[in-house]
């Protein structure tokens, strides 16, 4: 199947959900991870989310720092998931089925940084929302997932993986600097295999892909968003667009294009390196007006 290049006159045949009334309308996100030493993961998901329309935010990281993230984040709330000695979450505790219960979408994964401790936190997720709550798994999550074959089949149909090039070769169990070398279908994108295999829409290096279907590949984007935490907000547009009633491969390519859209704006603003994630927060509201139908 060929791609379709994502540009604004195709996304503006396909407009987002522009829902009216309160926070409550536009849907609340739910983002789990944020070990001791990356609560910034976390931080960057949530207000990623939040700019992209997203009505309601509540943010779970290890306990030690879910002060100073609340003080930090005043628009979210934050609550404390259990950690170990050295500060990795080690699973969902006890307060967080009440948030699973009333969150639209989750996202988990980003700043989680040890194995047993994001599968349980996974686990805990897909057992503690209905099987329509769209998930976005992202950064360890995407770790674990390979493996997990009991996740694997509670996500199928209604997650969007959001892997970096190292995170799709483990899902595929492959290096993905040689995947597609002597390969039948070397000209299949990555994401188009992960898509297939793991019955998810996915969005990597660029391409957006849903299982056994359409691929759209992005125009935009230059090397600089290839810096520390450009994921991190990429996963939590996604969750938010999705909170606003975009279905997933709808959320993945309006996410994907503003997420580009900013970084090309960065890089002539700034240089095509050296310009920070947390720069790209602002540019998403005024990169989706511009998407608007018009």
């Amino acid at each position: 199947m060929a791609d379709a290049t994502l540009t604004p006159a195709l996304l503006r045949e396909h407009p987002l959900p522009e829902p009216t009334g309160g926070k409550d309308a536009r849907g609340g996100v739910l983002v789990l991870g944020g070990a001791r030493s990356t609560p910034g993961a976390v931080m960057l998901a949530g207000l990623a989310a939040l700019r992209v329309g997203a009505g309601r935010l509540t943010l779970g990281v290890a306990a030690s720092v879910a002060g100073p993230l609340a003080v930090a984040i005043p628009e979210a709330g934050v609550i404390g998931l259990p950690e170990g000695p050295g500060g990795a979450v080690t699973g969902p505790g006890d307060g967080l089925d009440a948030e699973l219960e009333r969150a639209d979408v989750v996202v988990v994964g980003p700043g989680l940084d040890e194995p047993d401790g994001t599968l349980a936190l996974l686990r805990a997720v897909v057992a503690g929302t209905a099987d329509t709550t769209p998930l976005v798994l992202d950064a360890f999550a995407l770790g674990v997932l390979r493996d997990a074959h009991d996740v694997r089949d509670a996500v199928r149909g209604r997650a969007v993986l959001t892997p970096n090039t190292a995170e799709a070769g483990r899902l595929l169990d492959d290096d993905p600097d040689t995947a597609d070398e002597g390969r039948d279908d070397a000209e299949v994108p990555v994401a188009a295999r992960i898509a297939d295999e793991y019955g998810v829409v996915v969005a990597c290096a660029g391409v957006v892909a849903e299982p056994h279907g359409r691929r759209w590949r992005a125009s935009t984007g230059y090397s600089g968003l290839g810096t520390s935490g450009s994921g991190d907000v990429l996963a939590g547009a996604v969750g938010g667009l999705l909170a606003r009633g975009a279905s997933p491969e709808q959320a993945a390519c309006f996410g994907v294009e503003a997420h580009g859209v900013a970084g090309d704006r960065l890089a002539a603003a700034v240089g095509p390196h050296g310009y920070l994630a947390r720069e790209l927060l602002a540019e998403l509201p005024r990169v989706l007006v511009e998407l608007r139908a018009r």
